[in-house]
């Protein structure tokens, strides 16, 4: 019989004075409560009660199993009310990863969320390589690429796309590019983990693709140091459109090609599981659902509602 039953039903017998009360307590036959109560004797070698027709009481070895008994199952009750209440109210550590050239987006979001739930502690690793979130046991992980292992929950959070782009002391040297084909003699910063590799794909106005196999003096994981570069007049990058957003705003980055559009990727929130999702999890997942909807405007004003 289950363990755990027969000692609440024990305990239960204990603080009710019968195995008729108990049962009734635990909605249970009297029988029931004494066949679990057996149970138990028979698996410790002892006697817990010692019965007449008018009334029950512990042994002296009773006793003591009840003591303790009851403490187990007080603590139970514990771990269960810390569980239902990290589920209803946002608590604990949560363990991100994120990629790099995230976090300056990502910033205000978090800041806001550790201003809304403040027992929780985050705990945020940047890295551009895909990770084990369960080996590694990470709750959450932000990636601008969907990971290929189809076990993992994911929710796309906003769409982006590629944005190319130079600055403009680099077309006062070399003048601008009159067409993505033209790239191919250019010095293009290229960034390691980039989908396709070397080439560039833009879809152009006609519908048709553009594939452009590129070449540049630097290749590198970090989005950052492309968009240095690129700012300080090296070459020519393509970047994620929310990681630009401010410098072509601001002139100190020109967009290319704006009539070519390059490939729409999206932002996601990747999980190991769909039940059971802490709160600290969810809360977190909805906060970014509704604040990247800005990013998702922007994405949309500058590529034509597409």
């Amino acid at each position: 019989m289950d363990r755990l039953t027969s000692l609440t039903a024990f305990c239960q017998v204990v603080e009710c004075g019968s195995f008729s009360a108990a049962g009734r307590r635990l909605d249970l036959s009297a029988n029931m409560i004494s066949r679990h109560v057996q149970s138990l004797e028979v698996r410790l070698g002892v006697r817990l009660f010692n019965r007449t027709t008018r009334q029950v009481k512990l042994t002296e070895i009773g006793r003591l199993y009840y003591e303790r008994s009851s403490q187990i199952l007080s603590e139970l009750d514990d771990a269960d009310r810390i569980v239902e209440t990290m589920q209803t109210s946002p608590r604990g550590k949560l363990r991100l990863h994120v990629n790099t050239h995230l976090v300056r987006f990502l910033a205000p979001i978090l800041s806001e969320y550790l201003t809304l739930y403040p027992s929780v502690s985050l705990e945020l690793v940047t890295g551009e390589r895909a990770v084990d979130l369960i080996e590694d046991g990470y709750d959450l992980a932000l990636r601008t690429v969907t990971p290929p292992d189809s076990g993992l929950i994911i929710r796309s959070l906003t769409p982006w796309r590629q944005v190319i782009c130079c600055s403009p002391s680099y077309l006062a040297r070399h003048g601008a590019p009159r067409h993505p084909s033209e790239l191919a003699g250019r010095n293009c910063l290229q960034y390691q983990f980039f989908p396709s590799g070397n080439e560039w794909r833009f879809e152009a106005p006609s519908g048709e693709t553009l594939t452009v196999s590129v070449g540049g003096n630097l290749t590198t994981t970090s989005a950052e140091l492309l968009r240095s570069l690129a700012l300080d007049g090296i070459g020519i990058l393509v970047a994620p459109s929310f990681l630009v957003a401010d410098d072509i705003a601001g002139g100190t980055l020109i967009r290319l090609f704006e009539e070519y559009k390059l490939t729409e990727f999206a932002i996601n929130a990747i999980y190991p599981h769909r039940r059971y999702v802490s709160a600290k999890v969810r809360t977190l997942i909805d906060l970014l659902v509704e604040r990247m909807s800005d990013h998702r405007e922007w994405v949309q004003q500058v590529h034509g509602g597409s």
